[in-house]
This record gives C-alpha cells, sequence and structure tokens, in this order.
C-alpha cells in the first residue's frame, strides 16, 4: 500500500469511527451462499458468471484487498440520467411499445433500475427551443404569465412513465437559466442574474415546484442554477451567479418561501464543477445558507473527486450529490468506454457522493436536438432514420452499480492495491453485499478477503466485474 492510499484508509476509518457495528452488519459462513457475478468485456454486456464460492482464508495476502463492512459511509440514493427537453422529445417520438420497452429497461425492477434524475426548469442546451415559465418581453414580478404549458405535451408525461416504472423515483429540477427579464443582458443566452429579481425568483421556484405537483409529479429537491461560474459565452441558455448572490437567495429567498410554502423539497448548493470548493466551503460557513443547504451538486468537469471528502469533513451533515457528467457522440469511444466511467464512478463514490446522475437519457446519433455548442451523447441512442438503439459505454458501467445497489446501501471500507484495479463495496438494507472491481489493465487475478473469508476473482483486461452475495 502507497503512504497516499494509507492515509486515504486511515482519514475513511476515522470518519468511519462512530459507526456502530449492528447484528446486520455480521457475517458468517452458514449464510454466505454462493458469490454471483456480472461482467462486462469487449465480449459481453454485464453477463452473469459462474457463481463463484468463498473458501477459508490461510492469512492475509499482501496483494489482497480486505473488505471490513464495520466501517460504513456515506447511504446510497441512487443512480439516474436527465430527462431534458431533447431526451423527453425524442421518448415521445418512438413507437409506443418501443417507448414502453424502452422506459421498462431504463427503470423496472428488471432492468437499470434508475431512480434519481433530473429535470430542466425551462430551456437547457439539449432543448429545441429557449423557453421558460414566464415568456413575458418586459419585467412581470408579479408572475402573472406564469405557465408550465410547455412541459405538458411530453415532459410530464415522461415522467409520469417513468414513476409508475420506478415508484421510488428521487427527482430534483435545475434551471439554466432564470427568465430573460430577469437577467442584466434580457436574454436567457448567457448573462448574469439581477438581484432585484430575487424574491421574484423565488416565488417562480416555488410556483414550479406546486403545478408539477399538480401534475403527479413530485420534485424533491432543486438546484438554483446549472453551472453557477460560467455563462457559456452567451451561446446556449446560462446564468452567471456571484457566490453573494448565490448565498442571499437561499437564505432570504429561496428557503424562507419553501418553509412559508410547506414544501419539503431540498436545497441543492452549486450544481457546478469540483474546483470551486472554496466557494461551497464560504457559503456552507454561513450559517443562514447552512440551515437552508441539504448538501453540494457536483460536476466533474474540472478539478478532483476529493474534494467532496474535504466538504464532508468539514460539514459532516451536508450531503454529496453527483448531479451531471455525459458522453461525447463526437468519440470513437462512445459505446466501449465503461471503464472510463466505471473508474469515475468508482472515485465519485468512495468520495461520499451519495448518487450518480448521467447527463441526457437519450439522444440522436449526432447529439440532437441541442441548441448549444457541446457534442454531448445521450445515455442511449435513437438513430434517427432506423429507430435503433446504441447504448453508451456510461450505460454499461451505469448497470453494475444501479441493478445490484439498493436505496439506503451503505459505502463500506474496501482497502488495498491493485495494479490498475479500482474497488468500492457495499452492504444493502437487506443485509446483502456489492462489490464493483474495475479492472483498467492486463488480465489479472483479484484476491478478496472478508470475514475471514478469501475470493479469488479472474478480472478480463479492460472490464467491470459486480460482485453479490
Amino acid at each position: 500500500m502507497t503512504a497516499s492510499t494509507r492515509r486515504q484508509f486511515l482519514r475513511f476509518a476515522t470518519a468511519a469511527s462512530i459507526a456502530v457495528t449492528s447484528p446486520s452488519l455480521l457475517w458468517s459462513k452458514e449464510n454466505a451462499g454462493k458469490v454471483r457475478a456480472w461482467s462486462t468485456t469487449a465480449d459481453r454486456k454485464y453477463q452473469a458468471l459462474e457463481p463463484l464460492q468463498w473458501r477459508s482464508s490461510n492469512g492475509a495476502s499482501s496483494a489482497g484487498m480486505r473488505i471490513d463492512a464495520s466501517q460504513q459511509y456515506q447511504e446510497i440514493l441512487g443512480f439516474g440520467a436527465a430527462f431534458t427537453d431533447s431526451s423527453c422529445f425524442l421518448f415521445s417520438q418512438m413507437a409506443r411499445d418501443a417507448r414502453q420497452a424502452l422506459y421498462s429497461e431504463l427503470f423496472a425492477e428488471s432492468g437499470l433500475r434508475l431512480s434519481v434524475c433530473r429535470t430542466c426548469i425551462g430551456a437547457s442546451d439539449y432543448s429545441l427551443n429557449t423557453y421558460n415559465f414566464d415568456e413575458s418581453l418586459d419585467p412581470d414580478p408579479d408572475l402573472t404569465k406564469f405557465t408550465i404549458e410547455h412541459d405538458r405535451s411530453y415532459i410530464l408525461p415522461a415522467l409520469r412513465s417513468a414513476k409508475e416504472m420506478n415508484p421510488e423515483m428521487f427527482l430534483f429540477s435545475t434551471p439554466w437559466s432564470p427568465p430573460g427579464w430577469m437577467k442584466a443582458n434580457n436574454s436567457m443566452l448567457g448573462g448574469s442574474m439581477r438581484k432585484k429579481y430575487l424574491a421574484n425568483y423565488a416565488d417562480y421556484f416555488v410556483r414550479f415546484l406546486r403545478a408539477y405537483a399538480a401534475e403527479g409529479v413530485n420534485i424533491n429537491a432543486v438546484t438554483i442554477q446549472n453551472e453557477v461560474d460560467t455563462d457559456q459565452d452567451g451561446r446556449m441558455p446560462a446564468a452567471l451567479w456571484g457566490q453573494e448572490y448565490e448565498m442571499e437567495f437561499v437564505a432570504k429567498h429561496l428557503g424562507p418561501a419553501l418553509e412559508r410554502s410547506a414544501l419539503d423539497t431540498k436545497i441543492w448548493l452549486l450544481d457546478h464543477n469540483y474546483s470551486l470548493v472554496g466557494r461551497v466551503i464560504d457559503e456552507l460557513s454561513d450559517p443562514a445558507v447552512n440551515k437552508y443547504a441539504d448538501g453540494i451538486a457536483w460536476h466533474g468537469y474540472v478539478g478532483t473527486p476529493d474534494v467532496m471528502t474535504r466538504v464532508h469533513d468539514l460539514f459532516p451533515t451536508k450531503s454529496a450529490y453527483w448531479t451531471e457528467g455525459g458522453p461525447d457522440i463526437s468519440s470513437p469511444d462512445y459505446s466501449t468506454d465503461w471503464v472510463k466511467w466505471s473508474h469515475q464512478f468508482t472515485q465519485i463514490l468512495r468520495n461520499w457522493a451519495r448518487c450518480i446522475v448521467g447527463w441526457n437519457f437519450l439522444l440522436d446519433e449526432k447529439g440532437r436536438p441541442n441548441i448549444g455548442p457541446f457534442p454531448c451523447g445521450g445515455l442511449v441512442t435513437l438513430d434517427s432514420k432506423t429507430q435503433t438503439l446504441t447504448r453508451s459505454g456510461q450505460y454499461w458501467a451505469m448497470a453494475h452499480y444501479s441493478r445490484l445497489i439498493r436505496r439506503g446501501a451503505r459505502v463500506i471500507a474496501s482497502q488495498g492495491d491493485f495494479s490498475n484495479i479500482d474497488h468500492v463495496a457495499f452492504q444493502n438494507p437487506d443485509g446483502s453485499f456489492v462489490l464493483v472491481l474495475t479492472n483498467r489493465g492486463e488480465k489479472q487475478q483479484a484476491q478478496c478477503q472478508f470475514a475471514g473469508q478469501t475470493l479469488d476473482m479472474p478480472l478480463e483486461p479492460g472490464s467491470i466485474t459486480t460482485l453479490t452475495w
């Protein structure tokens, strides 16, 4: 074990030292049973392997990985992707049977069981056009023109269908821009929020939440702004939010507005990159902001995931949520980069994140519909000519986590050094265990040690393997 790895493990162990071992954490040979396994490689996609069996351990191996269920970390909320305007429109264009089959594959108990998903409050860059819920050309502080009519045709039906497939669906919603009249440039494209409309914007959030609830879709959390620290050079719906504005909005407007309205919707700060960790620490250090903030929404485009542990160590009652990251449709490995994604997922989950949420659920073979500048791909691609579905590498990586890790599972300690192997372990609420191994290198053997037992697992090159027992 390297010095840095040892420091990380000791840090995790210290953070978990207050955990109390309960009978549900105890493992015995009598109830262990066989180990089931699934693997994704160049030749197979989430394919079941022959069951394995624990054997009595003859002593710790220096090359082995040790799993310790007595050391528990964050509780898992779930996995998912975003119901953007573009994705919901494409869902609506599919033949009914094909659409229902895809919903079942993504959300049902027999499929990926995706259960934490994002919606957009108005247009994002993945929309058919630019829109918001108060399209007034002149300032409308009383929100007399507020309406969610746009979302009734295909966004709300998509959300209701997903919730029917998975009643545990947790939805959080994000604006890419306030209405243009609330901004300094009077446009949804780029620009910045105007302070004088903060109270009106809090009312806008409350009206959105109530309108969605009236349609049978409850939103469980909101973020203030997608990527608060960029206006994307005015190329798409976006808005700059100064740190002071976000703090004032949460502490004096949105938090109290939700409280007055008796809405239990959670507030997540930032919704931007790891590199803005200093801003996060400053905001949570303010008692008035801290009072209303449930946690932080993180993106992984800039910086490293260990900053989530840094924030957790300072504010252990605040949760971390990983809320955006998706494939590049122009990349030659769009459908084969599952190892890259699983490596990233492991690092996210080993740094206190409670969920992993990708970007668009569904786009076409050119990453469209798209009114922005970025070449993103969907978790799934729908060919615009043949209606054929292609699953991304991110999809196959997601399957290794979402299918077996249940809501309420806890990350547990897994410690040991392997060459090019990532590992993360979990205990589900029913007492079962899950271990995800990602092999970024050549074929090799991994030895796992757990409760006096040993398991030898051959790992194919460029593979993900999920074990459960």
